[in-house]
């Protein structure tokens, strides 16, 4: 009993405005919200920008009309970006808090949209890097304010006194 027979209507909020309510109609499935089942729908509107949350809800008619509702991802075919939007929760007005329409706000990575890539930069870049990370290397950074060095030993203790040359000698 966690489907719906109630009519699902959904608002999306974006940098640059909204979608209004717009009723989920036509899913790809030919039964929709049915428990466990995954719909699919396409919305037409004008490029929102970066979404940040939606308004999900139904109309609490007919019977059965409580609805568990997991996930809601919405795909950006301009930008090629998933949203994701978490629920997890009744929309029911016998179930959990009573509340038949929930406010969702972007969750993951698409919090910020160029995250996926940052992190994938930041794998690249730690790859290329962690070599001088290993235990028995010692790091050495020449700060150009006191024109000396500062070693950072592998006991974890920093040498910042600044000393114009570094262990091997160079200036």
């Amino acid at each position: 009993n966690a489907g719906t027979e109630a009519d699902v209507y959904i608002s999306i909020y974006g940098e640059r405005g909204d979608t209004g309510s717009r009723q989920l109609t036509r899913s790809q499935k030919p039964k929709k919200f049915l428990k466990g089942q995954t719909d699919i729908f396409a919305i037409e509107a004008v490029h929102l920008g970066h979404l940040y949350k939606i308004v999900i809800g139904h109309n609490g008619l007919g019977s059965g009309n409580g609805w568990f509702l997991d996930k809601v991802v919405i795909k950006d075919p301009v930008t090629d970006l998933d949203y994701t939007f978490l629920c997890h929760r009744w929309l029911d007005q016998g179930q959990d808090d009573g509340n038949i329409a929930r406010e969702l706000t972007v969750t993951g990575t698409s919090v910020f949209p160029g995250r996926q890539e940052l992190e994938l930069k930041r794998v690249e870049s730690w790859a290329a890097e962690k070599w001088k990370f290993q235990e028995g290397n010692i790091l050495q950074f020449y700060n150009r304010l006191t024109h000396g060095f500062i070693c950072l030993n592998p006991d974890s203790t920093v040498d910042a006194i600044g000393d114009k040359k570094n262990k091997y000698g160079k200036v």
